[in-house]
């Protein structure tokens, strides 16, 4: 069985002055960047609870931490992200959840697409059918 959990070492290009991370698409990210966004005071609720069709994220905890859980309709796994030099890769049609949040995490997401709601699938027991059709709704 292949692993859901997919971490990208991102570029460390820091020095005795402090972090830096350079992030590019095609390069240390395997997609074209079209949108990012990032969640923080997200401390007590859990997000997520959807899968995509077509998008590919890398998910980058910048700060604190947070847990990822990932489905694909066989098997979970869980993973703590709580560094900014690794990136979880989600690609394909993996429901993905996130939990326990620390209250100064600062979660970056780099997507491949620019939003779309019709990518979106947000009922689990409809992903679970898109995934015993091959991924199709």
């Amino acid at each position: 069985m292949m692993s859901l959990i997919k971490l990208i070492d991102l570029p460390d290009l820091g020095d005795d002055r402090g972090g830096l991370v350079a992030i590019e698409s095609n390069q240390s990210v395997p997609f074209e960047v079209k949108r990012l966004y990032y969640i923080f005071n997200t401390t007590d609720r859990p997000r997520g609870f959807h899968a995509h069709i077509e998008l590919k994220q890398l998910a980058i905890c910048l700060k604190g931490s947070c847990r990822f859980i990932l489905d694909d309709g066989k098997s979970k796994e869980e993973i703590l992200l709580d560094t900014p030099l690794q990136g979880l890769y989600i690609d394909g049609v993996v429901w993905r959840e996130m939990h326990d949040f620390s209250e100064d995490c600062v979660l970056l997401v780099l997507a491949s697409e620019h939003f779309s709601e019709a990518d979106y699938i947000r009922d689990y027991q409809d992903f679970l059918k898109a995934v015993q059709n091959g991924n199709r709704i």
